[in-house]
């Protein structure tokens, strides 16, 4: 409904359109911690950073699926190798997936041997309370894919946010997988 007071507008709001309102906000909680750029600062600080899309082979998804014990939906990979005067420094991939109803992005750096040098989360829509911190994410560091990277194995659960946990271990997993096949690093299933 509508009715004009002295030249404005004033509209009526029903509960209803109230409810509608607040469910289609954003979360008062979501973080944009580091653009891409930055990132990949951080990753290769003062060398040349090289872009590159890899399209895999339906036998390409299915290996790295084994590899990774994960789903890999996507058949394009863009990733991004720092390169110095020594050669390739190491890979950066990114992986954006679902946690609970909310998208997360990190940032997976994998040495030259397949090794994860670290995992940096960029974005976070989730609430604050499920955001995993710095000496959780540090836990991946020198991993390899293997048997033990997994929650509850080689990686610690986060109380009061499993699903975090289990989705961002998953999409490392799932990096390292595709990182394997692409590079020639697969060993463990």
């Amino acid at each position: 409904m509508m009715r004009t007071i002295v030249g404005h507008t004033v509209y009526r709001i029903t509960l209803k359109t109230l409810v509608l309102l607040l469910l289609c906000a954003p979360p008062a909680s979501a973080l944009m911690l580091l653009s891409q750029k930055q990132a990949l600062a951080l990753a290769f600080p003062g060398i040349a950073v090289e872009r590159r899309t890899a399209y895999l082979t339906p036998e390409q998804v299915k290996r790295a699926q084994e590899a990774g014990r994960v789903k890999v939906a996507a058949r394009v990979w863009t990733y991004y190798v720092g390169i110095s005067s020594k050669g390739v420094e190491g890979y950066a991939y990114f992986d954006t997936h679902v946690v609970r109803t909310m998208p997360e992005t990190f940032m997976a750096v994998v040495e030259p041997d397949g090794r994860l040098r670290f995992v940096e989360l960029l974005a976070f829509l989730e609430p604050d309370d499920y955001l995993p911190g710095a000496r959780w994410l540090d836990q991946f560091a020198g991993r390899r894919l293997d048997a033990d990277l997994l929650v509850r194995r080689g990686i610690r659960n986060i109380t009061g946010a499993t699903l975090t946990a289990q989705a961002l271990t998953d999409g490392v997993r799932r990096v390292l997988a595709v990182h394997s096949v692409l590079h020639g690093t697969e060993k463990v299933k």
